[in-house]
C-alpha cells in the first residue's frame, strides 16, 4: 500500500526569512511514497487540495502530520496526526 503524507505547516510561516521550505521539509525526515505541503506562502493552500493530489496520484494511505517552527527557525512536527485515508 502506497502512503502519502501531508504536512500541514501552522503557526507563523518564517519564509519570509530564507527559510527553505524544500530543505526544513526534508530536514523533517518523513518516510513516504509521496509528500504534499500545506502552507500559506507556498505549496497547497489547504488540506483538501493535497489530499486529491495524492489521491490521484495512486496514494491508498494518506496521513497529516502538524508542523510548526520553532523560534530558531527549524521546522518541528508537533506529534499530532490525523489518518485521512486508507
Amino acid at each position: 500500500m502506497k502512503t502519502g503524507i501531508i504536512v500541514y505547516i501552522a503557526g507563523s510561516d518564517l519564509t519570509d526569512n530564507a527559510v527553505d521550505l524544500k530543505t526544513a521539509v526534508s530536514n523533517l525526515n518523513i518516510e513516504a511514497d509521496r509528500l504534499e505541503v500545506v502552507s500559506a506562502t507556498s505549496g497547497h493552500f489547504d488540506i483538501s487540495d493535497a489530499w486529491w493530489s495524492l489521491t490521484v496520484k495512486g496514494m491508498q494511505r494518506i496521513i497529516c502530520k502538524l508542523a510548526e517552527f520553532t523560534s530558531l527557525g527549524d521546522l518541528k512536527l508537533t506529534g499530532r496526526e490525523l489518518r485521512l485515508c486508507g
